[in-house]
């Protein structure tokens, strides 16, 4: 059967699987990342496991993936296979798609940037199915996004398109990791939720889970936080809507799955900001933590798709 590796690898974890050309997970498998070794032993753990991926796909299938799609964390140059720079892995500059390529035996290799990979799967196969433009959210330990356009992620100019998670929605707020202040990842993304909740509630281990549970069930305290983080997150955007004019909101990531303790105050929110602007449809991401996976194989079969046959 003709299939592709997917590979997602994440600051702790790393999904993969093997992908049929419907989409079909033939084989799916889960490894620990490994970054407390250092990010030579985080790049040589990737290619080992994409080549027992490989060896998987040749005994079960009795033939060899076409091609692999990689989704990585940080800043990408898809255009040339490089993972430029990841702060959670500690790498520069790592020519992934060639050193793959290389220990899987020549075939193509495509990489990607982890959200927009995500938002690759979403769009075309999960809550985006059908929408001619998109925007993809996952609230997580930062915010990112990806911008869907007619069936592609828009990566930008320089790779950088989609950081929603560092437009200033409280100038003078806490400090952001980017350098700036009031950032909308330090205000309502699923770490800062968890670290709001943790000082207001008193408990250093109290997460952004538990400050919705605690909403759920009448707390003020958890309310006031919860809140504070739904207006920033809706300020954030209401200045995506006017720039990119989507025609569905797809949010996903941790804060999601507190489902409508979300998303109920957060259309309500953008709903009380947007003028002129027409509001798109909010909607929960349909695939969880598998859409990055999902998302590479897409890439590894897009890649195949634009091959010119020698």
């Amino acid at each position: 059967m003709k299939h592709v590796i997917a590979l997602d690898v994440g600051g702790t974890g790393m999904k993969a699987a093997l992908v049929a050309e419907d989409g079909t997970l033939l084989h799916e498998a889960r490894r620990a990342t490994g970054r407390e070794r250092g990010p030579d032993a985080v790049v040589e753990t990737i290619q080992d496991f994409a080549a027992e991926l490989l060896d998987t796909g040749r005994e079960r299938f009795g033939r060899t993936a076409s091609a692999a799609g990689v989704a990585v964390p940080g800043i990408v140059d898809a255009d040339h296979g490089i993972a430029v720079y990841a702060a959670n892995l500690g790498w520069r500059d790592v020519p992934m798609r060639t050193l793959l390529s290389s220990r899987l035996g020549g075939i193509p290799v495509a990489l990607g940037h982890d959200v927009r990979t995500g938002g690759l799967a979403e769009g075309r196969i999960g809550a985006g199915r059908g929408a001619d433009r998109f925007l993809f959210v996952p609230l997580g330990t930062g915010i990112a996004g990806a911008i869907g356009i007619a069936g592609r992620i828009e990566a930008g100019a320089h790779g950088y398109a989609g950081e929603i998670g560092h437009i200033v929605v409280r100038p003078g707020g806490p400090a952001c990791g980017c350098g700036q202040h009031g950032c909308l990842e330090t205000l309502a993304s699923a770490a800062a939720v968890s670290r709001a909740w943790a000082a207001a509630a008193g408990d250093p281990g109290a997460d952004a889970a538990d400050c919705a549970k605690a909403v759920e069930s009448g707390d003020a305290r958890a309310r006031e936080v919860w809140l504070a983080a739904v207006g920033a997150l809706a300020d954030g955007l209401v200045t995506a809507i006017t720039l990119l004019d989507p025609r569905t909101l797809i949010i996903g990531g941790g804060l999601a799955e507190a489902g409508e303790t979300l998303f109920t105050p957060l259309r309500t929110a953008v709903e009380e900001r947007v003028t002129f602007q027409r509001l798109p449809h909010i909607v929960p991401a349909a695939l969880g933590d598998t859409a990055g996976c999902l998302g590479a194989g897409l890439l590894a079969w897009d890649l195949l798709a634009t091959e010119v046959p020698a």
